[in-house]
């Protein structure tokens, strides 16, 4: 068997004893120097020249073709900036592609954004105060629309809308009231601190309670009590028909 040191090329000198010196190899030889290359070396004497130099100068070695070509490569798209780039014929070229950098436009909702501000419920009920005008126009005209259609598809619509309406209503109304007791508390809480007293700050179940009294009240006054009464037994009655168990046959 030949030696691996003979097959390597007379220009690459080495002491192979200690390993320490790598000497003139060429580490990235081109197509023209295959003879002093590693390409035409069988596996045993390839085995046999790592053994000799080492694994870091056999990696070196072998690697050193790849690594020259791509920092050439690298260095000659890099040449300057200004210069087009280069794109290779091997990748395919997309159909879209971004020429000029366009700023993307982000939608923005006003309603969760922090440049609108915070929403304050009276600041806001003040500031549109003349659509409760506008609604109850609105509401007049669907009734006199609603007389003249008694019956029919139409008669529907407008019948559904009218309802619609009123409960939005009620629910502006509720919530109104709902306000004007916060507020009164909110009061109530400022002059007791200005008579020196400490601030009571009701819990969430207390607030509700006192709310619940406010609509009995409220209900009392306009004769609709027993009514809502009623349906609040009835709805009762059907959630416990379903919690309780099927009767066996």
């Amino acid at each position: 068997m030949r030696k691996a040191a003979s097959r390597v090329g007379p220009g690459a000198q080495r002491t192979l004893e200690d390993g320490d010196e790598v000497g003139s190899l060429e580490l990235g030889a081109g197509p023209s120097d295959v003879p002093r290359g590693t390409s035409d070396l069988s596996f045993e004497e390839l085995l046999e020249l790592q053994n000799q130099v080492g694994t870091k100068a056999y990696k070196q070695l072998v690697a050193g073709k790849s690594t020259e070509k791509q920092g050439s490569r690298r260095s000659s798209c890099v040449a300057d900036k200004h210069k087009p780039l280069e794109m290779s014929a091997k990748v395919r070229v997309p159909y879209l592609r971004q020429v000029v950098p366009v700023s993307k436009k982000v939608p923005r909702d006003p309603r969760f954004d922090d440049l609108s501000g915070e929403y304050n419920a009276e600041v806001f009920d003040k500031t549109y105060q003349f659509l409760d005008e506008i609604r109850a126009k609105e509401k007049q005209l669907v009734k006199k629309q609603l007389k003249k259609h008694r019956s029919g598809e139409q008669h529907e619509k407008l019948q559904q809308l009218l309802q619609r309406m009123e409960q939005q209503e009620k629910v502006q109304q509720e919530r109104k009231r709902q306000q004007t007791l916060h507020l009164a508390q909110k009061q109530e809480r400022r002059a007791l601190a200005q008579q020196g007293h400490r601030p009571y700050f009701m819990k969430k179940s207390e607030q509700r309670q006192l709310a619940l009294a406010e609509k009995f009240k409220e209900l009392k006054r306009s004769k609709k009590l027993e009514s809502f009464l009623s349906r609040k037994r009835r709805r009762n009655a059907g959630k416990d028909k379903r919690r309780l168990p099927l009767s066996k046959e």
